[in-house]
């Protein structure tokens, strides 16, 4: 298995929930990461033909390679919606689609300098399917915890 990114990848699109933002449009910045199975990527690695223009759903993809993944995200950030959740979920859906190898997908879209009463570099949305949904090691560990504890509780002599 193995973690193939993008990081930081810029788009302008007319995502947002007020009027103005769908005409003027704003600043995006995209990171994805695909948990693939690096085994069939590797057998296929001598078959695999790039992908000229735009990505299709008639393509069989041989692997999940980052030329893909940003021609499937750019489609996806050029429908407008008024929330991030939205494309971030629509971007992951549609990755998760396409790459039968996929273990799992986390997306992370950031709206540079969102219109606020004040300065904020970026407001974001991060949406996580698969493998990438699991908990992260503090988490087991405080779990582990909680269901000691638990046991203790329910093996004390009552009062």
């Amino acid at each position: 298995m193995a973690i193939i990114a993008l990081e930081g990848a810029y788009f302008r699109a007319n995502h947002g929930f007020y009027p103005e933002e769908n005409e003027t449009g704003n600043d995006f910045i995209l990171d994805v990461y695909v948990d693939v199975d690096i085994e069939l990527a590797a057998e296929m690695d001598e078959l695999y033909e790039p992908v000229e223009q735009e990505a299709t759903e008639d393509e069989t993809p041989l692997s999940a390679n980052y030329e893909t993944i940003y021609l499937l995200c750019e489609q996806e950030m050029k429908k407008t919606s008024k929330l991030l959740e939205s494309v971030a979920q629509r971007i992951a859906d549609r990755l998760n689609d396409y790459f039968e190898n996929l273990r799992g997908v986390r997306v992370r879209l950031k709206k540079v300098q969102p219109p606020l009463r004040g300065r904020v570099d970026c407001a974001w949305v991060e949406v996580r399917t698969g493998v990438f949904e699991l908990p992260d090691g503090e988490s087991l560990r405080q779990l582990r915890k909680l269901v000691k504890d638990w046991d203790e509780f329910e093996n004390m002599d009552e009062f």
